[in-house]
């Protein structure tokens, strides 16, 4: 009996230490990339499905160096979304992401090899102040647990 006390002291510290320690690893993460996991896969997400929605019908005809860059974007799209799938923390969901980019990259230059506008603001960036969905989420406003938009 007398070590049974000690023993359950040291089990429970174990596991106190345990958890700070995995809390403290989660904590790195996320100050890493700047992003909690889940708003880091939600942010992968939408960039994976913008560039599948830049592939939709873009067609390079003839012309070799818009089917090379549309060949190259649906390459990073394909990478991305096998990255997408896969990923666990928010660095793997920022590979996916950066690898959607570049495929919004080769979607642009594409699109100048056709003659076409190179597509909505922010489609060749990372993410910023051009992007049309931070100003659509902005105007999103919370009144008594739904959601409106306010004009």
């Amino acid at each position: 009996m007398g070590i049974v006390v000690p023993l359950t002291l040291l089990l429970i510290v174990g596991a106190v230490a345990s958890v700070v320690l995995l809390r403290r690893q989660a904590g790195m993460y996320t100050a890493a990339s700047g992003l909690s996991g889940l708003d880091a896969e939600v942010e992968a997400n939408r960039w994976v499905v913008r560039l599948g929605g830049s592939l939709a019908g873009l067609r390079p005809g003839a012309d070799e160096a818009a089917a090379q860059a549309l060949a190259e974007a649906t390459g990073r799209h394909h990478t991305a979304r096998g990255q997408l799938a896969a990923a666990r923390t928010p660095a793997e969901y920022a590979l996916a992401r950066q690898t959607a980019v570049e495929g919004l990259q080769y979607v642009s230059a594409a699109r100048s090899a056709l003659g076409l506008a190179s597509g909505p603001p922010g489609a060749d960036a990372g993410a910023g102040a051009d992007d049309p969905n931070e100003a659509t989420a902005r105007r999103l406003l919370g009144v008594d647990g739904r959601f409106g938009v306010t004009v």
